[in-house]
């Protein structure tokens, strides 16, 4: 424990200091390089215009390197992967694109992904919304947001493992634990092992990201809420507006953008779950997602390195328009700038 801490100690200490040099460094090397300071005329202005064409390269250079490597190659060498066999060795072509649109496993997880699609962002944004237009008129919303905020700090495994203990059964005659089965048990139901109900069991499973993502909907709808001026609420409320009218027909409208965002960027997270699956089901009894899937053959049975690709090159596709529409929507925001 004590040489974990060290270790994550020093990558800090290593990391932040080693920014600070860089930048520094750099910095000065331009100024030695072109003086501005200490020279006349027409060189001055000449050696600061190279300055400020230089620097911003110093800072968005490093960037470029590492969004180069960590991003746009796996990228390509994904896609070449996708047109390789089982070992990456032998070209194939879209052998594997075809493998998938006739696996049933393939198919299954893709039906799980539409109905975590249709189901979680929905979800988070509703309530999200619905907590945030009601904290808002209670002394305690602040600590009620705090509360409700919590679960996005800890991480899709350990939200798991706290509702595998929600949904934890135990066999006939035997006490009970998970509060999902004492609960039933108590009011005289009948315990069931929830996560292996076919079908039913995603939505168990959804609720745990519901349950992380609905206080990050929360907050940045909330801000959102608090830029809608005070004068329209006002003006509604004198016009004889009901707080359902006041909800729907003005804060809602005004806040579409907003609510747009929030819904793309759970539905870019959704594409992706993972986690969750791993953790609670492994994806059996149905509940495979492609994520899973795509781990699944890329690192069990063997290791499938181009149908492991496939998969996550069509994850990919299918993240690449909600994000260009999330970037436009952004956009709109901000007026082009």
């Amino acid at each position: 424990m004590a040489a974990q801490i060290f270790s994550a100690i020093t990558v800090i200490i290593v990391g932040v200091g080693g920014c600070v040099a860089y930048f520094w460094g750099a910095n000065k090397l331009v100024d030695i390089i072109f003086p501005s300071r200490g020279v006349a005329g027409a060189a001055a202005i000449d050696n600061l215009r190279r300055q400020g064409m230089i620097r911003p390269w110093l800072f968005v250079g490093p960037a470029m390197i590492i969004l180069t490597i960590y991003l746009i190659y796996p990228v390509v060498e994904t896609l070449r992967l996708s047109l390789l066999d089982r070992g990456g060795a032998n070209f194939v072509g879209f052998a594997n694109y075809e493998w998938a649109l006739g696996d049933r496993e393939f198919r299954t997880s893709i039906l799980n992904n539409i109905i975590w699609l249709a189901v979680v962002p929905a979800a988070c944004t509703f309530l999200g919304l619905i907590i945030a237009v009601l904290t808002d008129k209670i002394w305690w919303g602040t600590i009620a947001k705090s509360l409700i905020f919590l679960p996005l700090a800890i991480s899709f495994v350990g939200a798991s493992v706290i509702w595998k203990f929600i949904y934890e059964y135990r066999g006939a005659g035997q006490t009970q634990i998970g509060l999902l089965n004492a609960i039933i048990q108590y009011f005289g139901g009948q315990p069931q092992v929830w996560i292996s109900l076919p079908f039913w069991n995603n939505f168990f499973l959804m609720i745990i990201l519901i349950w992380i993502q609905t206080g990050f909907a929360m907050v940045i709808l909330s801000s959102a809420l608090r830029g809608i001026p005070e004068e329209t609420l006002e003006a509604a409320v004198i016009d004889g507006a009901n707080p359902f009218q006041i909800f729907w027909k003005i804060m809602v409208p005004q806040i579409w953008g907003t609510i747009a965002v929030v819904w793309t960027t759970i539905t870019i997270l959704v594409l992706k779950v993972f986690d969750i699956v791993l953790t609670m089901t492994n994806g059996q009894w149905n509940s495979q997602v492609l994520a899973n899937l795509m781990f699944d053959w890329m690192f069990r049975g063997g290791g499938d390195f181009g149908r492991g690709a496939t998969i996550a090159i069509i994850i990919m596709i299918a993240v690449i328009p909600i994000m260009v529409w999330n970037i436009r929507q952004a956009n709109k925001e901000t007026g082009g700038h």
